[in-house]
C-alpha cells in the first residue's frame, strides 16, 4: 500500500505517492526525474548518492522515501542559483575535480556540507570530511584542492 509523502526538493514542493520500501535515490532518480543523484554500491559505501536532508548531507540509499516526508533535500540540481554555479561546483571546475563525473554530484554536496560546518578547513579536515565518497577513477587531489579553493573564496568573501 502506497504512503503520500510531502517534500520540499531543491525549493519545490511535492507531494507523492510512494511504496514504503522504496529507496530516496530511486525516489529522486526514478519519480522525481532528478538523475544527478547517482546510484553506485547501494549500501551506503561509494556515497554517489550523497544529497543534503535539512542541510546535512546523507547518502539517499540508505533511506526510504517515506523517511523524507516533511523534509527539506537539495540534490546536485538544486546547488546552482538562477544559472550560477555555486562557488563549490566553480571551484571543481577550476581545478579539474570532476574526473569520469560519476562520484561528482555526491563530492560537490558533501564538500558544500563540509564548508557549511567548517569554512576553513585543513586538508586532513577535508579528507576525513569525504572519507565517505568513493573516487574510483585517479584520486583525490584534485578534489582536496577544489575544497581548499571553494574555502579559499569564501573566506574573502
Amino acid at each position: 500500500m502506497k504512503k503520500t509523502i510531502r517534500v520540499t526538493i531543491n525549493g519545490r514542493r511535492y507531494e507523492e505517492d510512494v511504496e514504503p520500501r522504496m529507496l530516496l535515490s530511486h525516489f529522486l532518480r526514478e519519480q522525481i526525474g532528478l538523475t544527478g543523484t547517482h546510484v553506485g554500491c547501494v549500501v551506503g559505501e561509494c556515497g554517489a548518492c550523497t544529497i543534503l536532508m535539512d542541510g546535512k548531507a546523507v547518502k539517499s540509499c540508505l533511506h526510504l522515501a517515506v523517511q523524507a516526508d516533511g523534509r527539506e533535500l537539495t540534490t546536485i540540481e538544486g546547488l546552482a542559483r538562477d544559472g550560477e554555479l555555486a562557488p563549490i561546483q566553480e571551484a571543481f571546475v577550476r581545478n579539474y575535480a570532476l574526473q569520469c563525473g560519476y562520484c561528482t554530484p555526491g563530492m560537490v554536496l558533501a564538500s558544500h556540507a563540509l564548508l557549511r560546518n567548517n569554512p576553513d578547513p585543513t586538508e586532513e579536515e577535508i579528507r576525513r570530511g569525504l572519507a565517505g565518497n568513493l573516487c574510483m577513477c585517479t584520486g583525490y587531489v584534485q578534489i582536496v584542492e577544489a575544497v581548499k579553493d571553494a574555502a579559499r573564496g569564501l573566506k574573502n568573501g
